[in-house]
């Protein structure tokens, strides 16, 4: 239906000449994300689903968790697009709203991502490339799909062609995406070469047989007795080498492309540079899909028969994402960049469940990714809604700032004193730092408390140390910027106008994104109370 639906939309804008209709696409685009969720949660319940579904002779496999995480990106996309669905801001009082030169300014300021037409469509690409993904059971069909979700994406980051930092910033990731699609590429090409097969089941297949034979050869001695036998598993020890260092590189291009350390010194430029609109996707979208996809190919190439193993890569890149994500997050005074680094030392959460790999660690992992793509995308609306409510005032005394019309908010001192200005909108961000910052009783504590204990009860205590180290050391930038709303002075006068008649109060949040932050606070704040239905998500595998 996907498919079906973008041709229609593509046709459309080829025979249409109104360049202002990007709402009306925007809302098309949610139309059809709805439609897709309706029909995937009608065929949720169906049993054949628990046990898998091969499609197309094998490239595309379709389970039941794989499902709920399709839904997932459904759901979260439609979000994402909403924002250019309508106006952010509203305002209601008559003698403001009649002013021809303040509505001259919000025109002015608002009305560039509502001309851009192309932006639906491409995020609808790129969600057909992120679910291909994570159905898919073939090398071949994996590169396919990661590539066009990546090819999205830079088109995405470069889309607003009026900002220079965009456009720097989708050319960089342009040149990096590339390199990683090379690594790989490569990888692929070497797994290939070492086992004579494209499908991940046949290739899980072949990894299981070679355990059988290297444990009856390693663990009874008397099959080692003869010159034949170890000859055998010195050949079986090289072939699995080789197939290992295919796996590392292969997995390399995809910590490359969810920026996990220390594959991670783009990420915090290109965040920065694109406008938050885009970051807002580009920063939660891309990553569920490679994600599941990391966790798929993990348990069909694991061996606990020897310890050299391409998941060894998976725990350094753990490791060293919860040290750098929280280190180098002290440092940071703009805003984008500091989410960047905060996204960064939560993947290595996950990335600490998925080499783990076994049940209880995939529940957290599944559980962890749900929950910290609602709160992460609750705080890039709430940063794009503060941008709004104190755009004319930023213009006016930060004119320094570069793309301003983009990002209205960049530095962490701009959110100084907010809560005077708008209290709920400040509790609101504050709550949802302290979920990141793993505070009871929010769903953010529970996520990591999941991971922790999957993590020693497998026995992996040194890294649950430095997880919990980390946390406590990410834990003062966000109290950092809660600090900044709630207790220090405000950079702005809310009497003060940049018009006799246009005052901060005269401007008001548009029900929908006032829905969106109360439906993304309560989840984070009452989890507690309803945990059963996400945890019911989780525990279907």
């Amino acid at each position: 239906m996907l498919i079906y639906s973008i041709i229609s939309l593509i046709i459309s804008n080829a025979v249409i000449n109104r360049r202002d209709s990007s709402i009306l696409y925007s809302r098309s685009s949610i139309y059809i994300l709805i439609s897709s969720l309706l029909i995937l949660y009608i065929n949720y319940d169906n049993l054949y689903l628990y046990n898998g579904l091969i499609l197309y002779n094998g490239l595309l496999c379709l389970e039941i968790h794989i499902l709920v995480f399709i839904m997932v990106i459904l759901f979260l996309t439609t979000i994402i697009i909403s924002i250019n669905s309508v106006f952010i801001l509203k305002n209601i009082n008559k003698d403001v709203r009649n002013n021809d030169f303040i509505n001259n300014i919000i025109k002015n300021n608002m009305s560039e991502q509502y001309r851009i037409i192309e932006y639906p469509l491409i995020i609808l690409f790129c969600i057909i490339g992120a679910i291909f993904l994570m159905l898919s059971f073939d090398i071949i069909s994996i590169f396919l799909s990661i590539e066009l979700q990546s090819y999205a994406l830079y088109l995405i980051c470069s889309i607003y062609r009026n900002s220079e930092s965009s456009i720097s910033a989708g050319l960089t990731y342009f040149l990096l995406g590339g390199l990683s699609s090379c690594l790989i590429l490569l990888g692929i090409s070497l797994l290939y070469m070492n086992s004579g097969n494209t499908s991940l089941e046949n290739i899980y297949i072949i990894n299981n047989i070679s355990d059988i034979y290297t444990y009856d050869l390693i663990y009874n001695y008397t099959l080692l007795e003869t010159i034949s036998n170890i000859q055998t598993l010195s050949s079986i020890n090289t072939q699995y080498i080789y197939l290992q260092i295919s796996l590392v590189i292969m997995s390399i291009g995809f910590l490359f492309k969810i920026s996990a350390a220390p594959f991670h010194f783009w990420s915090p430029d290109v965040y920065d540079a694109i406008p938050t609109v885009v970051t807002t996707f580009v920063a939660i979208i891309p990553k569920i899909s490679i994600i599941i996809f990391l966790h798929k190919l993990v348990y069909y190439t694991s061996s606990d028969i020897i310890s050299l193993s391409w998941i060894n890569n998976i725990v350094i890149s753990s490791i060293l994402s919860l040290i750098i994500g929280s280190v180098l997050g002290l440092t940071q005074y703009r805003i984008k960049r500091l989410y960047a680094y905060s996204t960064i030392s939560h993947l290595g959460f996950i990335l600490l469940g998925i080499s783990i790999n076994n049940l209880e660690s995939s529940r957290a992992v599944f559980f962890y990714l749900i929950q910290y793509s609602a709160s992460n995308l609750n705080a890039f609306i709430l940063l794009i809604v503060i941008g709004y409510t104190l755009r004319n005032l930023v213009l006016n005394r930060d004119n320094n700032i570069k793309d301003i019309y983009y990002s209205p908010i960049q530095y962490i001192s701009q959110l100084k004193g907010y809560f005077n200005i708008n209290p709920l909108i400040s509790i609101s961000l504050s709550i949802t730092l302290f979920s990141f910052a793993g505070v009871p009783p929010l769903v953010g504590f529970f996520g990591k408390q999941m991971i922790l204990t999957a993590s020693i009860n497998n026995g992996f205590y040194l890294t649950t140390l430095i997880a919990i180290l980390t946390s406590v050391i990410s834990a003062v930038y966000y109290l950092v910027i809660i600090k900044m709303i709630f207790f220090e002075k405000s950079d702005y006068i809310s009497s003060n106008s940049i018009h006799n008649d246009l005052y901060i109060n005269d401007y008001k949040i548009s029900s929908l994104y006032s829905f969106i932050i109360s439906l993304f606070t309560l989840l984070i704040i009452f989890f507690i109370f309803y945990d059963q239905e996400i945890l019911i998500l989780t525990n279907i595998i």
